[in-house]
């Protein structure tokens, strides 16, 4: 686990090694363990090292024998091992045994193609002096981030959008970023919330030469066909040992290595995993709130108590909002999901045990574990919809501000202003691409695409990054999120039951309870607050003196908003939570304090 940056320039212009030294330094809390920078005329790698695999010979970047290829990656290759032995027979030596090396020796070998056979979370770049270009490369689902600029025939890269912004690339808001951030609660890639920096899609390269850059797509989700007339036994045991192996090659480690447990299936199935193949206790960790309708530590004693896991658990306030500003700098961008917080909380207590983590998340995209698909799909005629229909239906449900609340908030000049930009476009695009899937898969397919990649993964991400953690996916084995595509949604989801065949597939392994407890957010009582003791702070935040809002927004709307809330005629958490997050995002990054107390 790393963060990379780098350049490249099209007229050979070079940026100064002091920009190279001020992009690294802001990605110090992502790797924290060593810098390494290769740097030419016109271009530049470089590597922010967190040492997890051969921590002695891992130094990044890695150049190939006749110097002419460079190659800096952030994050693990679980099936380095398997690759460096077929790299072997065929006569190929590894001097290390670092994962990344394996992918310098790989890419020599086979040339781009080679990140088809590669089983992990990772964010590439190689510059490539024989074509004379460079190569920027995102894993499947968009485990690891990588943001690019497109400015003065200069490519800047890097793992978080500070490190871009430092090499001279000015912090502009991108409106059409905001009005989609409106929409889904988060910035959805390709946008960012910052005018000409994009995150590359997941599943993508792109190819930067002396003549322009072009992105191709190497792995495509839409393309797994659905199966029929299997038994659910056959499912079952497919599904066990697809989840048993992700687990197995992800406790590749040369450091410590424990995990999230919360209590919920996703996570107690991981952990149960994990002791099977470990010769001493899974080191577990979760933090409990002294609120019931929050905590969950209770459930996952009951799941440590099971696998006899050295478990630590820490009550802590879930109060944490005094955070938020400082998450949204190390986030980049606005998210109005306060869970990033206990995310972050969590992450702090297990980097004081461990240097790796591995995580439930992606169950509930993958299998429909949230309550909103039982909710979604319990109503009548879903079925009967066309496709675009069924897609417009399914994206009403999932929209924090609706068209109609939008140009309530807009002053009249932005409204114009903004006429063309077309959230649900966005959705009914990704929608489109799996006509073949039942409507079930297709509401799981764009929450994949566009909750998982734009929120959900950049939650563990950047909050255990902070901490210098490291988090891994099992769930998000490209293994299992095609098995999961090739499962009917009527496997996910029958009867009200949410993850109807995973329930019983881990039941054996989890319990019943565990395997069929109620699902309980990982959040905090936002929204009670903002109502009492926060009412002031929310005021402060969407129309004081201080705010930014109300050169955004009409500040009647936004006093209406408020108002109804406190006085409890209407529940705008969720918008209260997406202003007040644009209001801090605009302080850390537009309003000048970047650099200031917010930093890592």
């Amino acid at each position: 686990m790393c963060g990379i940056f780098g350049y490249f320039d099209r007229d050979r212009t070079s940026l100064s090694a002091d920009a190279l030294s001020a992009m690294a330094q802001v990605l110090h809390h992502r790797g924290p363990d060593e810098q390494g920078v290769h740097a030419e005329a016109g271009a530049a790698l470089g590597n922010c090292r967190l040492s997890i695999i051969d921590v002695k010979e891992g130094q990044q970047p890695f150049v190939s024998d006749d110097g002419q290829v460079v190659l800096v990656q952030n994050g693990e290759i679980f099936n380095h091992i398997e690759l460096a032995a077929e790299l072997a027979a065929k006569g190929v030596h590894c001097r290390t045994h670092s994962d990344t090396e394996v992918l310098l020796r790989l890419y020599e070998t086979e040339g781009i193609s080679f990140v088809n056979r590669l089983n992990g979370m990772f964010a590439i770049a190689i510059l490539d002096r024989r074509e004379d270009a460079m190569y920027l490369i995102r894993d499947r689902i968009g485990v690891k981030p990588l943001y690019i600029a497109e400015r003065d025939r200069r490519v800047t890269f890097a793992s978080e959008i500070k490190a871009i912004l430092l090499a001279g690339v000015p912090a502009v808001r991108d409106d059409e970023a905001l009005h989609h951030f409106l929409t889904y609660n988060y910035v959805p890639a390709p946008f960012t919330m910052f005018a000409g920096i994009r995150h590359l899609p997941p599943g993508h390269w792109m190819k930067v030469t002396r003549q322009g850059s072009t992105t191709h797509q190497w792995w495509d989700l839409a393309q797994i066909a659905p199966e029929t007339g299997r038994a659910e036994a056959d499912w079952i045991e497919e599904f066990n040992a697809i989840l048993d192996d992700a687990v197995r090659i992800r406790l590749r480690s040369d450091v410590p290595i424990g995990a999230f447990l919360s209590g919920g299936v996703d996570s107690s199935s991981v952990v149960g995993l994990m002791a099977r193949h470990m010769s001493r206790p899974v080191q577990t960790f979760c933090i409990g709130f002294d609120d019931p309708r929050y905590d969950e530590s209770s459930f996952a004693q009951t799941a440590a108590d099971r696998f006899k896991t050295d478990h630590t658990m820490e009550r802590v306030s879930p109060n944490m909002l005094d955070r938020w500003a400082k998450a949204t700098w190390y986030c980049d961008q606005p998210h109005g999901d306060v869970s990033f917080l206990p995310t972050w909380r969590v992450s702090e207590l297990a980097a004081q045990h461990v240097k790796v983590v591995l995580t439930g998340d992606g169950g509930d995209e993958l299998f429909a574990g949230y309550d909103k698909y039982k909710s979604f799909f319990a109503q009548s005629g879903i079925d009967e919809l066309d496709h675009d229909a069924f897609a417009r239906r399914y994206f009403d449900s999932i929209s924090l501000f609706d068209p109609q609340a939008k140009r309530a908030l807009y002053r009249p000049a932005d409204q114009q202003r903004l006429e063309h930009a077309d959230s649900f476009a966005l959705a009914r695009d990704i929608m489109r691409q799996v006509p073949h899937q039942d409507r079930i898969n297709q509401a799981l397919f764009l929450d994949m695409q566009l909750l998982l990649s734009g929120n959900n993964l950049v939650k563990p991400d950047r909050m255990g990054m902070a901490e210098s953690l490291e988090a891994r996916t099992p769930f998000l084995d490209y293994r299992m999120m095609e098995f999961a595509f090739r499962m009917p949604g009527d496997l996910k989801l029958r009867g009200g039951e949410t993850k109807y065949l995973y329930k019983k597939a881990v039941a054996p392994l989890i319990g019943e309870d565990l395997a069929y407890r109620r699902k309980q957010m990982f959040t905090v009582p936002v929204g009670d607050w903002f109502r009492h003791e926060l009412a002031d702070f929310c005021r402060a935040q969407l129309t004081g003196p201080d705010s930014a809002l109300p050169a955004l927004f009409e500040v009647d709307r936004l006093n209406h908003m408020l108002t109804s809330h406190v006085s409890g005629e209407h529940n705008f958490t969720r918008e209260i939570r997406a202003l007040i997050a644009q209001n801090l995002w605009e302080g850390v990054f537009i309003n000048g304090r970047l650099a200031g107390d917010h930093g890592g």
